[in-house]
């Protein structure tokens, strides 16, 4: 038998561990054991060549997309099997490892001890809300780290010397694989069909979200947002302490143009929001749920809500050409982000498509043609579908608007900025992943603002 190596707060960890998926987190996941004293193996289908140097460089044996034979002899006399985020629940590593316990760099991360940790999970804007948090924390004096999904890994971010505080981004990959894992405040966003190439359907999906509670204490935080029912009703069955937020109801809700808490208090207003788009002031309405159980200071999370913008691809202005505005929202990978988007534009050339995850268009089709009614959302002034998945967009979004399929994100802004009249909004947000054309849904957004920018000089105008 192997010996067992110690975890920062005094528990024991296995000897050895395999890792599956050695990209970022997967090697940090490697880094830090090995700084425990535990022997790592490393398993990865395809690794990078930074993977491999990385791999050779920390001493770590890596197993390229191993056989049962070898994956079995990987598995021998382990004690735990951590896996990265998005290794699929098809992976043979699940079958071979009997008797082994699989868990994912969330459960890894809460087993080391370190500071308290404040998560946050939901099918959109969870990125968002935890860069908020994180700052508005940081604002009133806790030594506090984002982490998690957001880019930097848990694992490295709880052992992280100085910090009394990590707020995490997890999904649910990784919360499907937790068995402990105790956020003092744990925060559910919204649930909406995604990763249905993943999970078995909506029901399991929601089912690894809620874990996000499971082992919370009387004495943690459960926030939830009592805009979306089926979080609601998980969230009542937690043991933490509910807190709520939502627009019209909740512990903190919109009053007027005001952003309040419990007993009516002001925390911020609309106008201290730089845009003031729905799904805007429900990240910010959930963001001061969430810190303030977490200590936060209201003139901290006002300031911070003043100053802040938002993040990259997320409905980002990239510029206004001919009186056309071109909107980046390639983060939106899933329909129910792109009805969020739509929701705060007026009349829109949408840029839709990628890989589809399992998802049903029709959630996108559905508030179109509400805004056709004279609905809340944007009125379609005309649909460019891109990607693998542009004939399903285009059947899925058929109406009393064009729709035209392109070749290449060229085309596809060539195509939409003939379509759009003045004071439209072209928006790519395709509702879609975009592992067919693209690495990441960044490079898609660069792609696009970069042929936005090339419309804008051939047409010699930046207004």
């Amino acid at each position: 038998m192997t010996a067992r190596a110690t975890g920062e707060a005094g528990g024991e960890l296995p000897g050895r561990v395999v890792v599956v998926g050695f990209a970022r987190t997967g090697a940090a996941v490697a880094r830090v054991l090995r700084d425990r004293g535990a022997e790592v193996v490393a398993v990865d289908d395809a690794p990078s060549p930074d993977a491999v140097e990385a791999a050779s460089r920390a001493g770590v044996e890596l197993l390229v997309g191993p056989d049962p034979r070898e994956l079995g002899r990987a598995l021998h006399d382990a004690g735990l099997v951590v896996v990265s985020p998005g290794v699929p629940p098809t992976h043979p590593v699940f079958a071979a490892a009997r008797g082994v316990e699989v868990v994912s760099e969330v459960e890894l991360a809460s087993r080391l001890g370190g500071p308290e940790i404040v998560a946050i999970t939901g099918t959109n804007g969870k990125t968002t809300v935890t860069s908020l948090v994180a700052s508005m924390l940081a604002r009133s004096g806790r030594a506090v780290r984002a982490a998690g999904n957001i880019g930097y890994p848990l694992v490295e971010a709880v052992v992280e010397p100085g910090l009394d505080l990590v707020v995490a981004e997890v999904s649910s990959f990784q919360l499907a694989l937790t068995t402990s894992f105790r956020p003092r405040v744990a925060a559910w966003l919204n649930l909406a069909e995604d990763h249905l190439d993943w999970h078995r359907d909506l029901e399991e999906y929601a089912a690894a979200k809620a874990r996000i509670w499971a082992h919370q204490e009387r004495d943690d935080v459960a926030v939830a947002n009592a805009d979306d029912r089926a979080v609601l009703d998980r969230a009542r069955a937690a043991r933490g302490r509910l807190v709520t937020f939502g627009t019209s109801e909740g512990d903190f809700h919109l009053d007027g143009g005001a952003l309040v808490g419990p007993g009516a208090v002001e925390w911020a207003s609309l106008s201290d929001l730089p845009r003031a788009m729905p799904h805007d002031v429900s990240n910010a309405l959930a963001a001061l749920a969430v810190a303030a159980s977490a200590g936060g200071r209201a003139d901290a999370c006002r300031a911070v809500l003043r100053e802040g913008s938002p993040l990259p691809h997320r409905v980002e202005l990239v510029a206004n050409v001919g009186g056309v505005s071109y909107f980046d929202d390639s983060k939106a990978t899933t329909p129910s982000a792109v009805v969020a988007a739509l929701a705060g534009l007026d009349s829109v050339v949408l840029i839709a498509g990628g890989r589809n995850k399992g998802l049903d268009l029709a959630a996108i089709a559905a508030a179109a043609r509400a805004g056709a009614n004279g609905g809340r959302f944007a009125r379609l002034r005309g649909v460019v579908a891109i990607g693998e998945a542009a004939g399903s967009v285009a059947d899925a979004l058929d109406g009393p608007w064009p729709v035209v399929r392109a070749t290449s994100m060229h085309d596809a802004v060539v195509r939409a900025s003939g379509l759009a009249e003045h004071g439209d909004a072209v928006l790519l947000s395709p509702g879609c992943a975009s592992f067919d054309w693209y690495s990441s849904y960044e490079e898609r957004g660069a792609d696009f603002a970069n042929e936005v920018h090339a419309l804008e000089r051939a047409s010699g105008t930046d207004d």
